[in-house]
């Protein structure tokens, strides 16, 4: 018989347009994540990231879960989820107290992040997550340990991530209606951040592209912090609509031949390459009809152009221009379409890799690329992600900090509810 499971476990469930997926981790006695189970089902009632039929959402988020369970043998109570639709926002919020030129002492930062706390109220929408960057001192940046030092003045950026409330109610309800708890709901670029970038570059400057099947996030990190973020409602399920649509085929057959036969970029072979379909609603005793690449890589490229052109503009208005920060990642399921990154990389004029999740103990390689990389995160996020600062204000003793981690929850609860949080 096997030994009672000791050490609290995280789960992570990521609703996404196309598939929903579950995660069940627990800490090795290293301390490191290790993969107990992982559940995933087609995804069933979300639209463009919003839910729009709850009750076949909520048999998808439980078939899900439960299939991760039977892996691990293990049962949940409680997930870690996230949110990547349309309306989110981020924004930064600076706050700073006057020290008169003493030291700086511990009280002064409890008293700057108290501060902090109230500032990051945004009127009429949930605030996700409000973390904390470095410090300044007399507007001199990049501070990670004020305390022992001097300054006429001590300050902190937050960024803000918000969302409105009513598409928030709809991700808690539904996952409650699957007997589960909610720890918190995350925005899905901060999770995705945090399991494909490395820390050098989110502190010298990145974007990050979540190529999603019907949106695509793109967001921008800087300072070690996310610092914004817009939302595009086209992802890569466009693109196998317009192969159906194209030539008369099964969204399933358009997915496979975008799949196995479709790229980002021609070739001078795709005229004598043929590319068998069967028509929607023929015999299926019929001879399949014959399409060449070429015809193929028209219709892909033309959404691609489309997509790409989007995040460009995205990329403008964010201000991810000029030759500091010319790195992108692209992650997401729409990644693996072939040579995507290359495309990208001839259209944006910046080096482009495709992120994959960091690798963690016992996670299958069948969940191992850019389309799990938001899942991932959220597990990482769960096993101790960044901080939050409503949380830091309450205070650094044990009971204070049990206390802050039960409490990101009620925080999301008495926000949708109308309260000041």
């Amino acid at each position: 018989m096997a030994a009672p499971q000791t050490t609290p476990l995280i789960g992570a469930l990521d609703i996404g347009s196309s598939k929903v997926s579950a995660l069940i981790c627990t800490s090795d006695a290293d301390g490191r994540l290790r993969v107990l189970g992982t559940g995933q089902r087609e995804s069933r009632g979300v639209k463009r990231g919003f839910i729009t039929d709850m009750e076949a959402s909520e048999i998808a988020v439980r078939e899900a879960v439960e299939q991760a369970e039977r892996m691990a043998t293990q049962s949940i109570d409680d997930v870690w989820a996230s949110f990547g639709a349309g309306g989110l926002t981020s924004d930064l919020a600076n706050v700073e107290v006057m020290l008169g030129g003493h030291q700086v002492e511990q009280s002064d930062v409890e008293e700057l992040l108290a501060a902090g706390r109230q500032a990051v109220d945004r009127q009429g929408q949930v605030v996700l997550h409000a973390n904390p960057a470095l410090y300044t001192l007399d507007d001199v940046g990049g501070v990670k340990h004020p305390v022992g030092l001097h300054a006429e003045k001590l300050g902190v950026d937050i960024n803000v991530i918000a969302a409105n409330a009513g598409p928030l109610r709809n991700v808690d309800l539904t996952i409650r209606q699957a007997h589960l708890g909610v720890r918190a709901i995350v925005a899905a670029p901060v999770a995705t951040g945090l399991a494909v970038l490395s820390q050098e570059e989110r502190d010298l400057g990145v974007a990050l592209v979540e190529l999603g099947a019907e949106t695509t996030n793109v967001s921008l990190h800087a300072g070690g912090m996310l610092v914004g973020l817009r939302s595009i409602a086209l992802g890569a399920r466009d693109i196998t609509d317009d192969i159906a649509c194209a030539f008369g085929v099964s969204r399933r057959d358009a997915e496979r031949m975008k799949c196995f036969h479709g790229s980002a970029m021609t070739s001078p072979r795709d005229n004598h390459e043929m590319v068998e379909a069967r028509a929607q609603g023929g015999d299926e005793h019929a001879e399949p009809m014959r399409i060449s690449r070429a015809q193929l890589m028209t219709v892909i490229r033309q959404r691609v152009e489309e997509i790409t052109g989007e995040i460009e503009k995205s990329l403008k208005e964010l201000g991810f221009t000029g030759p500091v920060g010319r790195q992108v990642v692209l992650t997401g399921g729409g990644a693996e379409l072939k040579n995507i990154a290359d495309y990208m990389q001839g259209v944006l004029g910046r080096a482009v890799r495709v992120g994959r999740p960091r690798q963690i103990t016992g996670l299958p390689d069948a969940h191992s690329g850019p389309g799990f990389s938001t899942l991932v995160g959220l597990a990482l996020i769960g096993h101790g992600g960044p901080s939050d600062i409503r949380d830091i204000a309450l205070g650094q003793t044990g009971a204070r900090r049990k206390a802050a981690s039960g409490g990101m929850f009620s925080r999301l609860i008495a926000a949708m509810k109308g309260d000041n949080v």
